[in-house]
């Protein structure tokens, strides 16, 4: 009988797998995956911590899979027993989620050789956050010349149909429209504010993205002019020569944090655990500091150099620029508000 060459090297996979880890069943052997989010960040991570984690870890083998922290939680709730993925990514209000549906394993800070530099908004017991998502204003600079400085000059009526926005199932939506929501008497938990003043920007907007890496990539289309958005998915393209900015609100603009988590069950803990470990050195957070990734650190061994530290300056000055989110606050209403969201705005 024949064996086809995919089929030799699924056993190959197989096999090494069951030598590193002898607990392991033919069925359950395969490859350690690694969840990255879309877009800029999956080329971050491939560019940066997968070589030094294999450097450091026998040449391990490693799949990335990027997906949205949604998409996550629906792949692992769906296989607890055999989680397809080993480490997960999650936005801070899908984060909550996965450890109250017990789908993530406390992380083992007792070993961590760099918990205890990590800033204290980027850590918990059960996971770590490498870098901080910032949110703020992106603009097309070859069609806007002066650039915005507050969430209000979305509304102006020069940019009709020019506007682009995010929908609800992202962070980068949901934190823009909390911000909007406190800034006219709303709150966390509460976004009608934000909802009568989206009612008002219909005419302005002429996209809406489904994920921050979408978002971004409506610049390079030229479907739009101006946008929230996340810092370095932006900033990636302007190293991509694309005539594009990013700008905080002179009120501040929006931060979350991404957790990486130990997802339970899988067959690879301890993989993950240097995964993540790889994640937060200081060596991989100042590679992925610099252009063209420019991933902003949460390990303050880290200093701030190039475009972070020109619009941020030091870490403690990021932290004073930045408006953090309630997802305690946020999480039981999110799934009503995309489901609203996805109703009124059409384009």
């Amino acid at each position: 009988m024949s064996i086809t060459r995919r089929e030799l090297m699924l056993s190959t996979l197989a096999v090494g797998a069951m030598q590193a880890f002898p607990q392991l069943s033919e069925a359950q052997a395969r490859r350690f995956v690694a969840n990255c989010l879309t877009g800029s960040w999956e080329v971050a991570f491939r560019d940066n911590v997968v070589p030094v984690f294999r450097r450091d870890n026998n040449n391990a083998d490693v799949a990335l899979e990027p997906m949205i922290g949604v998409e996550q939680l629906a792949k692992i709730s769906a296989s607890k027993a055999n989680p397809p993925l080993d480490v997960a990514i999650l936005d801070s209000g899908p984060s909550l989620v996965a450890i109250a549906q017990d789908l993530v394993a406390p992380y083992p800070v007792e070993r961590s050789k760099h918990y205890a530099n990590i800033v204290p908004e980027a850590k918990s017991p059960m996971g770590i956050a490498p870098f901080f998502q910032i949110i703020g204003i992106a603009y097309n600079t070859d069609r806007i010349t002066t650039p915005p400085t507050s969430w209000d000059d979305l509304w102006k009526p020069e940019y009709k149909g020019r506007v682009g926005i995010t929908n609800l199932n992202s962070s980068l939506g949901l934190g823009f429209m909390v911000d909007i929501a406190r800034k006219h008497g709303g709150s966390d938990s509460n976004i009608e504010e934000a909802f009568k003043r989206l009612d008002e920007l219909k005419p302005n907007i002429g996209a809406v993205a489904t994920n921050p890496s979408q978002a971004a990539a409506l610049f390079q289309q030229g479907q739009i002019d101006i946008a929230p958005a996340i810092f370095n998915e932006i900033m990636l393209l302007k190293g991509h020569d694309v005539p594009v900015d990013f700008v905080l609100p002179k009120d501040r603009g929006v931060g979350y944090t991404s957790t990486m988590h130990i997802v339970k069950n899988s067959p690879y803990a301890e993989l993950a655990f240097q995964y993540i470990e790889t994640s937060l050195s200081p060596e991989v957070q100042t590679k992925m500091m610099q252009n063209p990734y420019l991933v902003v650190p949460t390990n303050s061994n880290v200093t701030l150099t190039g475009e972070i530290a020109k619009l941020f300056g030091s870490t403690e000055q990021l932290k004073e620029k930045l408006t953090f989110l309630d997802w305690n606050a946020i999480n039981p209403k999110r799934g009503d508000w995309a489901d609203r969201f996805n109703r009124e705005v059409k384009i």
